[in-house]
């Protein structure tokens, strides 16, 4: 199973559902990153247009890849070293696919219900069982516009907890995600 991950700052929904580019948050950088690497992810994409906010991220990512970071603390390097920049959800899909050799099949994660939802389990047996890699996409904000969503090939079920409420940080969301999809099968 290859699986790569992304995490979408445009098109993305703010509170008033209108379409914005979300700006970076240095803790997604971090947090997600060493998530990623955990669950053995092979790039974490930050999938972001707008110029200064990917020179920003750049920046950070030299810093823990390359930079005074890199020598500081090897677990950060390590964690930093999947961590790639990109301006759009189609330039990260064209680059898994010169690494590849083929397109990915790509899964977005939304606190709503679509029509081609997908189970946890259902997506947990198909990267099991199948050659092609999958982009593994997370939005920010509040979420992924509907008319991108409707492009990609699944959308996970939401992530529900015990109550009612469900408005998770997205780097608990790829916690929980990554976990469930590929982490031990701890259940039998």
């Amino acid at each position: 199973m290859t699986v790569y991950i992304g995490l979408v700052h445009y098109p993305i929904y703010n509170r008033n559902m209108e379409v914005v580019t979300t700006s970076l948050t240095n803790y997604d950088l971090h947090d997600i990153a060493r998530t990623a690497r955990t669950y053995g992810m092979v790039k974490y994409f930050i999938i972001q247009p707008n110029e200064a906010q990917a020179k920003l991220a750049q920046a950070v990512i030299d810093y823990w890849q390359t930079g005074y970071g890199s020598e500081y603390h090897k677990d950060r390097k390590e964690a930093f070293s999947i961590l790639q920049q990109v301006a759009t959800i189609e330039d990260a899909i064209q680059q898994i696919q010169e690494r590849e050799g083929q397109r990915p099949f790509v899964v977005t994660t939304d606190a709503r219900t679509y029509p081609n939802t997908i189970s946890y389990q259902l997506l947990r047996d198909k990267l099991a069982a199948d050659d092609q890699p999958c982009l593994l996409l997370f939005g920010t904000g509040w979420g992924i516009e509907k008319e991108t969503m409707a492009k990609f090939d699944f959308i996970l079920t939401p992530i529900y907890g015990a109550v009612d409420y469900n408005h998770l940080p997205v780097r608990a969301a790829a916690a929980i995600i990554l976990d469930r999809l590929l982490g031990e099968i701890w259940w039998k």
